[in-house]
Parts: structure tokens; sequence; C-alpha cells
């Protein structure tokens, strides 16, 4: 079962789990002789490779998920993002020819705004395709960057400010968050006609907070509840937080602008608590 590197290492291994109470027992009169050393060591070592055979199984599942992720963005850059490109450099010279007083001129100028709103949401989406978990570790950060890979009018005020005693979150569960986070910051930035954006995380003792707002125009009623056609951002968004065990909550109106609010218990969502406080 153990070849000689296994053995040797179980073995010295094995002068390690005697803890000082152990040794302390084996000395008073009628001491019962505890568990063999070497079989506590054994039960430990098949207990701390299957962990490591785990991890390193998570491990390949995480490369293969992100290799293929990878090969969509591709596939989509090269096919639909690149004909969407093309097609509006085309628009765009045509719309140059039309005369001002032209009766489909303010009609043209309005579907080569929507073009290129949907290339820039096009590159949003296969950026987020193409992100490794490395590259969303720093949940704050990542967050934070959207703005300028949007390349959206840089007027607009977007804050960020994070509360509490920030905790290391389980990669799985970060990576969610940062992909329900990223689908209302894409919305808010390029939709809502927002001069100003917030987004904060706060960390409580039970549960994390993510809140992201705008002093936009709202979202249509129907479509928080129903969505919209062809569109799978509000669905996605609810399903990756039933996934993670959270709670989403999109409250909006044409006064007051929209907040997506989601929450996550702490304990599914947290590995270790960091000593440490963060605001922006």
């Amino acid at each position: 079962m153990f070849n000689d590197a296994s053995r040797g290492a179980l073995h010295r291994y094995s002068n390690l789990v005697m803890s000082f109470e152990e040794k302390r027992n084996l000395l008073l009169p009628g001491a019962v002789q505890p568990v063999s050393r070497e079989g506590r060591a054994r039960r430990w070592y098949l207990a701390a490779t299957e962990i490591e055979s785990l991890k390193q199984q998570e491990e390949r599942i995480r490369q293969v998920r992100l290799e293929e992720r990878t090969r969509i963005a591709q596939e989509l850059h090269d096919t639909l993002l690149q004909t969407f490109q093309s097609a509006s450099l085309h628009l765009g010279a045509a719309v140059l020819r039309v005369a001002q007083d032209s009766p489909v001129k303010n009609q043209l100028d309005r579907i080569l705004e929507i073009m290129r709103q949907g290339i820039v949401e096009g590159r949003s989406a296969i950026q987020g395709l193409r992100s490794s978990g490395s590259q969303t570790s720093d949940l704050v950060g990542a967050l934070s960057r959207i703005q300028d890979e949007l390349k959206v009018q840089p007027d607009i005020d977007f804050r960020v400010t994070v509360t509490g005693r920030q905790r290391q979150l389980a990669r799985e569960i970060q990576n969610e968050i940062y992909r329900i986070g990223r689908e209302a910051l894409v919305n808010a930035f390029c939709h809502s006609g927002a001069k100003r954006i917030e987004l904060e995380l706060e960390y409580s003792d039970s549960e994390l907070y993510v809140r992201i707002r705008d002093n936009g125009c709202g979202i249509d009623p129907q479509v928080i509840e129903k969505g919209r056609d062809g569109h799978w951002g509000l669905a996605g968004m609810r399903e990756r937080t039933t996934r993670i065990g959270g709670v989403l909550k999109i409250l909006s109106s044409p006064a007051a602008g929209t907040e997506v609010q989601l929450s996550i218990p702490t304990s599914l969502a947290s590995e270790l608590s960091l000593p440490h406080h963060s605001s922006g």
C-alpha cells in the first residue's frame, strides 16, 4: 500500500503524533496503552493524502473550465464581435454621407450608438469569460477596474467603499460574487444613464453584503421580474446567487435609480478572517 518513501514519511510522522498528554499518561499508574502512534499516523496520513488528492482534482476541474471559457471567448471575439465592429465601421461611414436634415439621420445615429454599445458589452463579456480565479482574487480591485475596462464616460462619479473586517473568501464563491457584481456594474454604467455609481462591500459577523447603487433611470418592474427577451443578465445573476446560497434583491424606480443588494452568510462565504480593516 505504501512505497518506501511513503513508509519513511509515515515513520517520521508517527514520532510527532504523540502529544505531551499522551506521554504523561503513559507514566501514570494504570495507564491504558493508547492506539499505536504508527496506527494513528497511518490514518492521519491517509486523510491528508485524500485531502491533497481532492484539492488536485478541484484544480484540474477549475483549469478545464477556464480553458473552455477561454475557447468560447476566442470564438465570440473572432466571429460575433468582429462582425459587429465591421458593421459599425461601415454604418458609421455611411452615416457621415447622410445630410444633417435627413429624416433618417437621427434614427441611423441611434442604431450606430446601439451597435457601439453592443461592442462595449461584448468586450466586457469576453473579458469576464477569460478572467481566471487569480484575476479576481482581489474582489474589490477586480470590481473597481470595470469602469476602465468598459471605457465608458469618465465623468461618471464611481465610488467604492469597504467596511468591516475583510475575509478571505472561498475561491468559487468569490468568483460568483465577482460575476454578479460585474453584471450589475455593467448594467449601471452602460444602461442607466447614471452620473453617480456606488459599490459597497460590507463584512459583518453574520453576512457579506454587496450593494451597487446608481442614480440613473431605473429598470422597468416587468424587466426586473421576468427579464428582457434575449437577455440573460438578470437571470444569470439570480442563478449564481442561488448557487452560492445567497439572497439577491433589486430595488429600482425612475426617481431613485437602481440598487442591487447581494447577501451571503459568512459561514458559507468565508474561509479565513483577515486581521485588518480596509476602506476606500
